[in-house]
């Protein structure tokens, strides 16, 4: 046994549940079923009560808390049904309940020491024909079920632990990772977890994988996974091209340097106001950040619009003249609910959050003009619309620069407070709802001010400052 082994086994050891562990989950799982049995007895319908999740597959971690039942209703119901069966037979099951929403409601509580949801969904013969996203789990469910066996089980928990020490695993849409259906395929695929570290070393993206040799869709993703469930889906379409080298980055590492510490989560010491003004004095540059109040949604709606604002706001801020070095998003972590499998997405919390937009800027004041270049002269169309509109204009010119005319205008805004504080910034690409939240009303921080952020989102803030090849 080699260095590597030596510590897979250790990991293996402190990720695998022991006896005693698995009979205290079977007897609560045992109890929730014959819970949701009765609850569904007196339903106008015939509903079929099924354990998905990675407790059915045993692919759980020693200290998971999380059952997942699904009760799948004839496909005859329409969605309003769907609903109103779903949570009374939910509320039934868990009578200390109460109710989130993903594509539709589900009900999630407490049953000894255990984080329950109870999710509908339709009972489908096959899983193309699916009507939301999560009446795949139960075919998910029954696909690794029939191919696992103890040793690549064991393999799946030892892989999943290395996912979220590096931080990378789960699907939503935050974390754009790898979900626990995900991990599965890729450890069946290679046959175990060492060898797919080993073939993930020498990735070159984009990389493909059909377990069942569907051999027909094509996408456009860094990894792709065909659902051998679904020809259609890719498995791995959230991961990103980042989370994707990540695991590369650190599957070469764990092979060079085998050590535990890759397997353990680590979390930065939250900064302070002072730590933060401080840095960003020391690297020269300014910091601006729009602070303002997110609505109730959930994460896998945030996040995206989250950094779609970031995106739309720092190209912006480009496009004028001061360039961001580095930007990024910061928001309120979400109430704690009951567990979700990173593969089913997130739910959302009970009240409004803070979020905010930061951008480190090299330049954050230009000059009174800019340079704005015209078409060749030669174009003769576009070059006389392009001297005709500034010949009688404030700007400078219209002059020739080699075939080009060229004049240099009035800059809209010299300093980028001074767009970000304008109805201009509700111009750029922004999520819907950012954009109201927006128009509702920000904080617009500069320099020193935009250190205040640290009071909230400290830990946040040191990841920023600190910057490392370890997700989240």
């Amino acid at each position: 046994m080699d260095e590597v082994d030596a510590v897979v086994e250790r990991v293996r050891d402190r990720v695998e549940p022991d006896e005693n562990e698995r009979a205290t989950l079977d007897s609560a799982i045992e109890q929730l079923l014959e819970r949701a049995e009765t609850a569904t007895e007196d339903l106008p319908v015939e509903v079929d009560v099924v354990l998905a999740g990675s407790t059915a597959r045993d692919t759980w971690l020693t200290g998971d808390r999380d059952i997942d039942v699904f009760l799948r209703f004839p496909t005859a119901l329409d969605r309003t049904q769907l609903r109103e069966y779903g949570l009374q037979a939910g509320h039934a099951t868990l009578p200390e309940s109460r109710e989130d929403y993903a594509e539709h409601p589900y009900v999630v509580g407490e049953f000894d020491g255990f984080s329950i949801d109870v999710v509908p969904c339709y009972a489908l013969d096959d899983a193309t024909d699916i009507r939301s996203s999560v009446d795949r789990t139960p075919f998910h469910t029954r696909y690794v079920s029939n191919r696992l066996d103890d040793a690549v089980a064991s393999d799946v928990r030892v892989c999943k632990q290395l996912f979220t020490g590096i931080g990378v695993y789960g699907s939503d849409l935050r974390t754009r990772g790898f979900s626990g259906y995900l991990t599965e395929l890729l450890v069946l695929e290679h046959g175990g977890f060492r060898p797919l570290v080993e073939a993930a070393a020498s990735w070159q993206p984009p990389v493909r994988f059909d377990p069942e040799d569907h051999g027909t869709a094509t996408f456009d993703d860094p990894l792709v996974v065909i659902d051998p469930t679904d020809p259609e889906r890719n498995v791995a379409a959230v991961l990103s091209a980042t989370n994707l080298a990540r695991f590369q980055h650190f599957a070469r590492d764990l092979l060079a340097d085998p050590r535990e510490e890759l397997f353990v989560q680590t979390e930065p010491d939250p900064v302070d106001a002072a730590t933060v003004r401080d840095r960003f004095t020391a690297r020269g540059t300014t910091p601006v950040a729009l602070q303002f109040t997110v609505p109730n949604v959930v994460d896998d709606q945030l996040w995206p619009q989250l950094r779609r604002s970031v995106s739309g706001v720092g190209g912006e801020l480009d496009r004028r003249g001061f360039d961001v070095l580095r930007a990024t998003a910061v928001a309120d972590p979400r109430e704690p609910t009951a567990g979700t499998d990173p593969e089913e997405g997130d739910t959302p919390g009970p009240d409004d959050r803070t979020a905010a937009l930061l951008f480190e800027l090299a330049v954050a004041a230009r000059p009174t003009v800019e340079r704005h270049e015209g078409p060749p002269v030669a174009v003769p169309e576009h070059a006389q619309s392009f001297y005709e509109t500034y010949a009688d204009s404030d700007a400078a010119g219209p002059f020739l620069d080699g075939d080009r005319y060229v004049v240099e205008r009035p800059r809209e805004f010299t300093t980028a407070t001074g767009f970000l504080d304008s109805d201009a910034l509700l111009d750029v690409a922004l999520g819907s709802d950012i954009q109201r939240a927006l128009t509702a009303g920000y904080d617009l921080l500069v320099g020193d001010e935009a250190a205040t952020l640290a009071d909230r989102f400290g830990r946040q803030l040191a990841r920023y400052l600190d910057p490392t090849v370890r997700g989240r």
